[in-house]
Formats: C-alpha cells, sequence, structure tokens
C-alpha cells in the first residue's frame, strides 16, 4: 500500500515537472517555428550583403554587432568590479545603500533611460545620435544584472577558500585572483550573457539615442546614427508588404541565433574556467 502510495506520488511529480518543461519549451518552439515560416522566402545570401535599404540586413546585423562589443566593454568590467567590491571590500553600510542604488536602476524602464540619454547626451552635450550615446544608455540597462550575478558568484564560492587563503596570510588580491575568482567566473559569464541578451533585444532606448540608418555602422562614436536588428523587426512588421514582413521574421531569427552564440560561447568560458579552478594548487 505504501510503496503504490510512494509510486502514485511520484507520477504526480513528474508529471508536474514535464509540465513546467513544456510550459517553457513549447512556446520557445513555437516562437522558433513562426520565424522560420515567416522569413523562410527571405534567407538567402542577399539578406546578409545588402543593406536595410535594399530590404537586406547587413548593416543591422553589424550594428547589433558593435553595439553588443560596446556594452560588453563598457557594462562588464564596471559591473564586474561593482560586484567585486559588494562581495568583498564594502562595508554592510555602504553595501546596502550601493545595493538600493542597483536595484532601483533595474526597476527604471528602458524607454525612460533612452529618453535621459537622449536629453542629457543627445542634446545638451551635443553628440547628436550617436554610437556611444546608445552603448552608455543600454550599459546602464544591463549593468544591474552584470554586478549582481558577480556578487552572487563570487558570494558562492565555498567559504573554505577564502578561509585556508587568508590562513597562509596570501594578499586580499591574491586571494581574490587565484582563490575566488576561477570559481565565480561562470556565474559571471553568465551575467555577462544574460545582460548582453537584453541588450539586443532593446528598442525604445535606441530609437532616442542612435536613430536608424540605412548605412553600414562605423567606429564613430558621435553624430553618426547606425542600423540595429530590433529597428528592422519593429518597424518592418507595420509595413503592408509581404517582403518587409519577411524581413521583419528574418531580422527576429538573427536575434535569436545572435542569444544562442552567447549562451554558447557563456557556456564554454565557464567550463574553461572550472577546468582552470581544478588545476590549481590546493
Amino acid at each position: 500500500m505504501r510503496s503504490t502510495l510512494r509510486r502514485g506520488r511520484d507520477l504526480v511529480f513528474w508529471g508536474l515537472c514535464l509540465l513546467a518543461l513544456a510550459i517553457v519549451i513549447v512556446p520557445s518552439l513555437a516562437i522558433i517555428a513562426s520565424l522560420l515560416q515567416q522569413s523562410a522566402p527571405a534567407l538567402n545570401a542577399h539578406l546578409l550583403t545588402a543593406t536595410t535599404a535594399s530590404n537586406g540586413l547587413q548593416n543591422a546585423i553589424l550594428g547589433s554587432g558593435l553595439l553588443m562589443v560596446g556594452i560588453l566593454v563598457v557594462a562588464g568590467p564596471v559591473g564586474i568590479a561593482g560586484g567585486i567590491y559588494l562581495a568583498e571590500f564594502a562595508s554592510p553600510t555602504r553595501g546596502g545603500i550601493l545595493r538600493l542604488g542597483y536595484e532601483t536602476l533595474a526597476g527604471v524602464p528602458s524607454i525612460v533611460i533612452g529618453f535621459v540619454g537622449y536629453i542629457v547626451l543627445d542634446q545638451e552635450f551635443h553628440w547628436g545620435f550617436s554610437l556611444l550615446a546608445a552603448i552608455l544608455a543600454l550599459s546602464a540597462i544591463v549593468l544591474p544584472y552584470v554586478v549582481k550575478t558577480t556578487e552572487v558568484a563570487l558570494m558562492q564560492v565555498p567559504a573554505t577558500l577564502r578561509d585556508a587563503a587568508i590562513a597562509l596570510g596570501l594578499p586580499r588580491v591574491t586571494i581574490l585572483r587565484r582563490a575566488l575568482l576561477p570559481p565565480a567566473i561562470p556565474g559571471i559569464a553568465s551575467g555577462l550573457v544574460v545582460a548582453l541578451a537584453i541588450a539586443v533585444g532593446e528598442t525604445a532606448p535606441l530609437l532616442y539615442t542612435v536613430g536608424f540608418t540605412d548605412q553600414n555602422p562605423t567606429l564613430t562614436l558621435f553624430q553618426h546614427p547606425i542600423g540595429y536588428l530590433t529597428y528592422v523587426v519593429y518597424l518592418n512588421a507595420t509595413l503592408p508588404t509581404q517582403l518587409e514582413h519577411e524581413v521583419a521574421g528574418a531580422a527576429g531569427l538573427v536575434i535569436l541565433a545572435m542569444i544562442l552564440v552567447l549562451i554558447g560561447v557563456g557556456r564554454l568560458v565557464g567550463r574553461r574556467a572550472v577546468r582552470y579552478a581544478a588545476q590549481l594548487p590546493t
């Protein structure tokens, strides 16, 4: 009787697990299938070799990639440094104030950050529609996620590693570099992947800060708009022709592909970091 009851509970539990998995996977697969069906006629070499002026995506892909690199350069070091400071150096009072600050920033709508960037950077500083204004606006949006994941990753490092390093009399910087950061890198990499995935899907702040152009992007930081994929999805989905809808679907598919590449790179970095941490002398 008890074994039958236990078996029934196990079946209910695993059934609920499968249901939860289906709730996550089925909508994702439906979105991918819908994008593939809509964009199939537009998936050809022309999409990668022509700009949006000729119903291609070359300038939008290059622009989105350039924005991601800029965010990685700006938000990556600042966010990781902030997380390290909160986890290892900040006093409880100062840490609480800083956490309140970045949690508040995380709750600000992205369109508000874009509007502030437009007023301050584009207008007051006379940057115009510019690459740097867009990078700073997107970095402000994703910075709280990088700080939080870095802090959590460091806090989850086993206390024995920290205690052993302190007992050996190692300097705090050496403890951080040799004992704490290597096992925390997978979590930090995951935070960077989430931040870049959020940034690559933003549209509203870019409309305010960088505008849009059909030309290929350059490294000019000021007075030079660029193209990006989310604008193509936003605009072409509202236009009447079938070809424009196909290009919008293709742009959405490219965004998904970029996110998958980011996830793959993040996992690769995490595995390398785990192997490196395992090789450290104990």
